[in-house]
């Protein structure tokens, strides 16, 4: 097979119409006044729910460039207050938008593509393979990086069309090189116990609207110095990785949620190269040095734009730092858990704008280690002034955050992507984080 031009796959974007926003909000007021002013209360069947909420997906996809940070607060201020997701039919009442959204139905196995509504923050539009079919993965081989056998992973994440990513059985997948994704997939682990570990794992370049759900992901290796596929009809050659679990570069429209993330080569979870519109929630990361990275470098000042959110993750025993690390953009750090940490949790430099709200931070026991953040690679002179602030925060055991800037300033409106729940529910809200044990017939 002839040998083409390096990696650059085709970028589409996911933008609902304004129309289809506003049809969720007017049709759920609608709905909730309607009953709510009956003298006697009325039950709504779930069945009719279940119903109307497909009729009410966005479905409209366009080739239109992620949305500046400007226009996404305008959206954010909209929405805040009036979550699509804060109906309460479904509630199991957690406390966790997320999983209130999906995790009470027995169901769920049933409506599996149901899941791509239930996103939440700057990543809430990463509709991953919702629109396409389901396709089961049978063989847990890695066999040719090049030409992939059909009924494994690899084959079904390089297909051009949107595909919903489901597993046979449980699986321990250790792949010979990088798996890069082709646009509109997700991996969907629920039902089955999926590692991807041993081996490189997974790379999100150039490619929009993924989730990637429910997986055990640990023990990423280098990989490169090989030709590898991104879709049915083009191949490249890879040089050599860094080893990260989940690699986020020039992506955008990103979710990654319960996943179990530990032990890798570098990062967990990095982001990179002009990637935004991220979501990374519920997940479980333990035993590894360098967590989380998001922002290229100091002079790469095309991840000025970059948008995250952190929330409901359970950052636990064996870490030691970025959790994340930031640079230029806007970061949403919200009802975390942090039980562990050797040297900080929360990190940064070249000026970006970071919003803590709502989590617990438990500091070590070792008195030098007991400050929250890390200004790095600046004076104080010049890092008094980036926008750092903590709002809610449970400050346990000595931990303590050095908040910076303005605590007022306009900028944390870039970094606000939902409403923070108080941090007194943080163990209810992150008790699900990471991997779950999802059975067919069962509430997860």
């Amino acid at each position: 097979m002839k040998e083409v031009d390096p990696i650059i796959p085709a970028l589409f974007l996911y933008n609902p119409t304004p129309f289809s926003q506003l049809s969720h909000y007017f049709f759920f007021s609608s709905l909730f006044f309607l009953f709510s002013r009956r003298e006697k209360a009325m039950a709504i069947p779930l069945s009719v729910l279940l119903f109307l909420l497909p009729l009410l997906s966005p479905t409209f996809i366009s080739s239109s460039p992620v949305q500046d940070p400007e226009l996404v607060v305008e959206e954010v201020h909209k929405r805040i207050n009036a979550s699509r997701r804060n109906l309460g039919f479904l509630s199991c009442g957690t406390g966790n938008p997320i999983d209130d959204c999906w995790r009470c139905d027995p169901d769920w196995e049933k409506n599996r593509q149901g899941l791509a509504d239930c996103s939440i923050g700057f990543g809430r539009h990463a509709i991953g393979g919702r629109d396409g079919e389901i396709y089961v993965v049978t063989d847990s081989g890695d066999y040719d990086p090049v030409n992939p056998k059909p009924g494994t992973l690899r084959y079904a994440v390089i297909q051009k069309e949107p595909l919903w990513i489901i597993f046979q059985r449980d699986m321990v997948i250790k792949l010979k090189e990088e798996l890069i994704m082709n646009s509109f997939k997700t991996i969907d682990g629920r039902g089955a116990s999926v590692h991807i570990a041993g081996g490189p794992c997974i790379t999100i370049q150039y490619v929009t609207n993924i989730i990637i759900h429910g997986l055990n992901i640990h023990d990423c290796k280098q990989g490169g110095n090989a030709n590898v596929r991104d879709s049915p009809d083009h191949y490249g050659w890879r040089t050599i990785s860094d080893g990260d679990g989940v690699s986020i570069f020039g992506g955008s429209h990103v979710w990654v949620d319960h996943c179990s993330l530990s032990n890798c080569n570098d990062g967990l979870v990095d982001a990179i190269h002009g990637s935004t519109a991220i979501t990374i929630s519920n997940n479980y990361m333990t035993h590894h040095n360098k967590v989380m990275l998001l922002g290229h470098s100091d002079s790469y000042t095309q991840d000025k734009n970059m948008q995250v959110t952190i929330a409901f993750n359970h950052f636990g025993e064996g870490l030691v730092q970025r959790m994340p690390r930031c640079r230029h953009g806007y970061f949403h750090v919200v009802n975390n858990d942090y039980s562990h940490w050797e040297m900080y949790a929360i990190g940064g430099s070249a000026e970006p704008t970071i919003n803590s709200q709502g989590n617990r931070f438990l500091a070590p026991d070792d008195r030098f280690s007991k400050e929250v953040t890390k200004h790095e690679d600046a004076p104080q002179s010049q890092w008094k002034n980036w926008n750092w602030r903590s709002e809610g925060d449970l400050l346990l055991n000595g931990a303590f955050f050095t908040a910076s800037g303005a605590g007022a300033s306009s900028s944390y409106a870039k970094a606000s992507s939902l409403g923070a729940r108080p941090s007194s529910l943080i163990t209810t809200i992150t008790n699900g984080a990471g991997a779950l044990n999802c059975k067919k017939g069962k509430r997860c």
